[in-house]
């Protein structure tokens, strides 16, 4: 049985039904005013909403190993890391990529040497117990490749333990089977500083000559499998990284110096001042340090707003800090204010317009972008996920804001709107659907070079950004039949994504619940009438996976395989609002499945308003990266009780 907020227990004495529709009425409104309170009060002065963003522990060790690497320690910072390093550690010793997933061994080598440039010594209970489980899986020699390069840095395995990738590479015509332009965004600006890095065989300056030859099973200088065969195709790009080593010595000198100034030049371009390059982690940490390898001097304006833009990622507490990957201002923005329209457009007025004022003068238009490689004629009009990041506007971002704002009913919103949308249309991939920041970045083969052991390499469509898409192209089009070209495209790539089950994998959210709510919420807008199987078997889908505690929640293990699809442990907040959500967009609004994950949503309130889920709610890269956002449990199931209010007072 499901209790009311105040989760007291019934004892026999049944209330009237209409003192019980009262009753919850109270309940509701209390909790919607609660956390519409608490999400108002974290709006900043300029208008936006920014929440922590939270990794893995391998971008806090990166951290600290940058540090080693340039011979420039912050102890005190250094020691704050080393403590939320320490405190995220598994019973089995080992780190994972999210709570409670299994552990990792890149991630853990990572953590190992970063506490041990800490201090920690490898006797300590901890270190043990992280050093068995390495060993236990093969030893340092078995990390990914970003890893083993880093670990090359530190003279810890040979470079011939890490992929063969030029900086020669910046020369290859587009025709060349592997060229920047075939590959997403985050693998160009991550890669181009790396080629560097790499041709050059940086060395760490190391100040302590710590070193975790401890964690090799066979010693590095003697270890012949650092690159295990995986598919026909990658043992070919194996044999031309081996043919590429040995005609190494023939690449003209002059050649060579082209390549490094073209690379230099690629991302000195796009070094987005204190945003950094890509905005993001791993990109601003191989281009500073690649500038100081190239004999940038420390003072020098562009190596010091690198250093700046890494810091500003830095969540430093009173014992412990971290780096968060990057920042999602426009994001956070955009759906706390689609929470804050469903509670109340006109009392939120106020807080609304600073909101779009701000993200009006984020909105971009004729910067440049690598995006215009492939659409060269179509006009700019989207928004980045960061602070800025003018050479990378994401798509599923640009889709949110521009809906939320045609949702807004708010005035002088409709050029920044249309803009957006023409852009949004201008970006469609081929097969109808729509990827993160490129057009038809989709050569899969990509994934098997060995670079690419992360497999995450390529930024194909996927149906959660293809339905935002649909969502503001069919909330548009409604005025504007411009778009309905594309959005009927768009519909017929998400109908035929859907799952056996009914269900739609979700790239960038944790998981199945994800997709599903996105397309649900998207085909909402569209004329597709609510008996159309897309609706109704999702809405099955969502219905079989609900917990016997009225929730839902779904583990990131359904990314390696799909019988955890729509299962975990417990159920959480945010998934919970998710599959609610999608539930009323598909007509659900009066169900029991609705009425007790709302029912969830008010028991598990917290005094302040909002709700605490503690797990990793979304991918970076499925499989191989996961975030936590921290805004999630705090604007999502705002959103789900007030769109079930608005739904209860419908006549």
């Amino acid at each position: 049985m499901f209790t009311d907020a105040n989760n007291h227990i019934n004892s026999g004495h049944t209330p009237s039904s209409a003192t019980a529709i009262h009753s919850n009425a109270y309940n509701l409104d209390k909790a919607i005013r609660r956390a519409q309170e608490q999400l108002l009060s974290l709006q900043s002065p300029e208008g936006y909403w920014v929440f922590e963003l939270e990794a893995d522990c391998t971008i806090p060790s990166e951290y600290i190993m940058m540090m080693h690497y340039i011979g420039e320690v912050d102890e005190p910072l250094q020691a704050k890391i080393a403590n939320y390093l320490r405190s995220r550690q598994s019973e089995d010793g080992s780190y994972p990529l999210f709570t409670g997933g299994l552990g990792d061994i890149s991630c853990s080598v990572k953590v190992y040497y970063a506490l041990k440039m800490a201090g920690d010594s490898i006797d300590a209970p901890h270190m043990t117990r992280l050093r068995n489980y390495i060993l236990s899986q093969g030893g340092a020699a078995k990390a990914n490749v970003f890893t083993r390069i880093a670990l090359a840095t530190f003279k810890q395995l040979p470079w011939r333990g890490v992929p063969y990738i030029p900086v020669e590479i910046m020369l290859f015509p587009k025709w060349f089977p592997f060229h920047l332009d075939k590959v997403s965004y985050w693998s160009r600006t991550v890669m181009v500083p790396l080629f560097i890095l790499c041709t050059l065989k940086a060395t760490a300056k190391n100040p302590g000559n710590v070193d975790i030859l401890e964690l090799f099973v066979t010693h590095p200088d003697k270890e012949r499998h650092y690159f295990p065969e995986r598919t026909l195709l990658n043992k070919i790009f194996l044999a031309l990284d081996n043919l590429g080593r040995l005609t190494r010595p023939l690449i003209p000198n002059k050649m060579h110096k082209r390549a490094i100034e073209k690379a230099t030049d690629w991302f000195v371009e796009r070094l987005n001042g204190e945003d950094g390059l890509g905005a993001i982690f791993p990109a601003m940490v191989n281009s500073y340090e690649a500038m100081l390898l190239l004999g940038f001097p420390k003072d020098h304006e562009h190596v010091v707003t690198a250093r700046k833009a890494i810091d500003k990622l830095l969540v430093v507490n009173e014992h412990d800090a971290y780096c968060q990957p990057c920042l999602s201002p426009v994001w956070d923005t955009a759906l706390a204010a689609l929470a804050l329209q469903e509670v109340d457009k006109e009392s939120n007025g106020q807080s609304l317009t600073r909101a779009y004022d701000w993200l009006k003068s984020k909105q971009l238009s004729d910067e440049p972008g690598d995006w215009r490689i492939s659409r060269p004629d179509l006009q700019g009009g989207g928004w980045a996920f960061q602070f800025a990041n003018p050479h990378y506007p994401d798509v599923d971002d640009t889709a949110v804001v521009a809906f939320a704002m045609a949702d807004s009913n708010l005035s002088d919103l409709d050029a920044s709107i249309h803009q957006a949308t023409r852009w949004i249309a201008g970006m469609q991939s081929k097969n109808g659907g729509y990827g993160a920041f490129d057009v038809d970045n989709t050569r899969y083969y990509l994934n098997e070079i060995p670079f690419a052991d992360h497999g995450a390499l390529l930024d194909p469509p996927t149906s959660d950004v293809s339905a935002r898409c649909a969502m503001l192209m069919a909330r548009v089009a409604k005025d504007h039949d411009e778009y309905l070209p594309a959005l009927e495209r768009t519909i017929a790539y998400l109908r035929s994504e859907q799952e056996a089950d009914g269900s739609w994998y979700g790239r960038w959210g944790t998981n199945y619940v994800y997709g599903t709510w996105s397309v649900l919420l998207g085909l909402e807008q569209t004329n597709l009438p609510k008996t159309d199987p897309m609706f109704t078997k999702a809405a099955a889908w969502l219905k079989s996976v609900q917990r016997p505690d009225g929730g839902w929640g779904e583990d990131n293990y359904s990314y390696d395989d799909s019988s955890y699809s729509g299962k975990y442990r417990f159920s959480t907040a945010f998934q919970t609002a998710w599959a609610v959500i999608g539930l009323m967009a598909a007509g659900f609004a009066h169900s029991p499945e609705v009425k007790a994950g709302i029912d969830f949503l008010l028991r598990h309130q917290q005094a302040d308003g909002v709700w605490n889920d503690k797990c990793f709610t979304a991918p970076g890269f499925p499989k191989v990266f996961y975030l936590k956002y921290h805004g999630y449990d705090k604007f999502f199931p705002l959103w789900a009780l007030a769109r079930y209010r608005n739904e209860l007072n419908k006549k």
